[in-house]
């Protein structure tokens, strides 16, 4: 199977973030691929957040393919994050992400 890129969604104040996020995503829930729930690039345009918040259902994995930022683990931990990085979160667990910088960060996510 090969899966393009959908349609680039913009979404302002993703989670209860500031800013604006961009999602190009390969699979969603409706494709039906088992055990795969999204796998998208996301960017993370200049000084916006991903708010925090909870997974309740599944688990997500943030590979930094581009930039740098801050990952707001389950802890709420703050913790720098740059390309090659990958952030990890359990089912039942909290995250977000923040790009204070002046240049976008790009992500695979991947929520599973």
């Amino acid at each position: 199977m090969i899966k393009g890129t959908k349609d680039k969604v913009v979404i302002p104040n993703c989670r209860g973030g500031i800013g604006s996020i961009e999602i190009h995503e390969n699979v969603t829930k409706e494709d039906l691929v088992d055990g795969l729930s999204l796998f998208a690039k996301v960017v993370i345009h200049p000084h916006s957040t991903i708010g925090y918040h909870l997974h309740t259902d599944d688990a997500e994995a943030y590979y930094v393919l581009e930039g740098e930022g801050v990952f707001l683990n389950h802890n709420e931990e703050r913790v720098n994050v740059k390309t090659g990085d990958l952030c990890l979160i359990k089912k039942g667990q909290s995250h977000g992400f923040e790009n204070h910088s002046d240049n976008e960060v790009q992500l695979i996510a991947i929520v599973y």
